[in-house]
């Protein structure tokens, strides 16, 4: 692709002609009779060129790697099994490097996917476990004493997270319902440790780590109907209610013939 690129870049700097802009349709008009020139309308959408550098939807990964690593440590605090003093050192590393460096590649990866939901999300929660598992790791090292795990001062951690994660849902309600079931869990669940730390309330830990293990279920299915629509080439075979656009009034324009409202012809938007 790289070759195809180079020789669409020459062609355009070569032509030297400025792209044509909203509204200057009339200027680019060719009048009756006369062959399009080369700073015609018509010339300019002739020249112009569909590239696309499409990618896997990071959020496969991403809704993966924060759904494995929220389910253990979620089930955890919710009482199911263990005790934190003996099973957090043993989950740690697996929620620093899958829900923590995996996803938190999976949001950079966003960024090519030009989904600012996806990167804000999977950004923010991948360094969250990375955040905690080193934490962990250095509580069961001797490096820090144990009762940070527990301190108030975890909780300002969840305020920060609640806040980012409930704009994430207002915004996912563009996208799908699946997604919003995920990430409005994920809201409640951290509005609720945060209270539970920092009062402290143990009842509310205790049920903002049932309310994380709901969200990650979530995030489980919405991960595994992303890959099978991938795999089966596009056809839904799980529903997540995915939003689509409106649709435009009969005869009216939607966008510039040769214009693209996120600025790249062909480029698709989110995953």
């Amino acid at each position: 692709m790289r070759h195809e690129d180079q020789a669409i870049h020459d062609n355009l700097a070569a032509s030297a002609i400025p792209a044509p802009r909203k509204g200057d349709h009339d200027m680019y008009q060719r009048p009756p009779g006369r062959e399009p020139g080369q700073d015609s309308r018509e010339a300019w959408t002739e020249r112009s060129r569909i590239v696309l550098t499409p990618v896997a939807a990071p959020s496969i990964l991403g809704l993966f790697g924060f759904a494995g690593a929220t389910f253990m440590v979620a089930s955890l605090l919710a009482g199911w099994w263990g005790s934190p003093e003996t099973a957090a050192p043993v989950i740690a590393p697996f929620a620093l490097f899958f829900g923590g460096l995996a996803q938190f590649l999976a949001g950079m990866w966003s960024y090519r996917a030009r989904d600012g939901i996806g990167t804000a999300m999977h950004g923010t929660w991948g360094a969250y476990w990375m955040a905690w598992g080193l934490l962990v790791l250095l509580t069961a090292g001797g490096v820090l004493p144990a009762s940070v795990l527990a301190s108030r001062a975890l909780g300002f951690w969840f305020i920060v997270l609640a806040v980012v994660t409930l704009f994430g849902t207002l915004a996912a309600l563009a996208d799908n319902l699946a997604l919003v079931a995920v990430l409005g869990l994920l809201t409640v669940g951290s509005i609720l440790l945060a209270i539970g730390f920092v009062a402290p309330f143990a009842a509310l830990v205790t049920a903002g780590g049932w309310v994380l293990v709901f969200s990650a279920v979530a995030a489980f299915y919405t991960a595994g109907a992303m890959m099978l629509t991938g795999a089966f080439n596009g056809r839904s075979i799980l529903p997540v209610g995915k939003r689509t656009a409106p649709q435009a009034p009969v005869g009216s324009r939607t966008m510039d013939p040769i214009g693209y409202p996120a600025g790249m012809p062909g480029a698709k938007v989110g995953q």
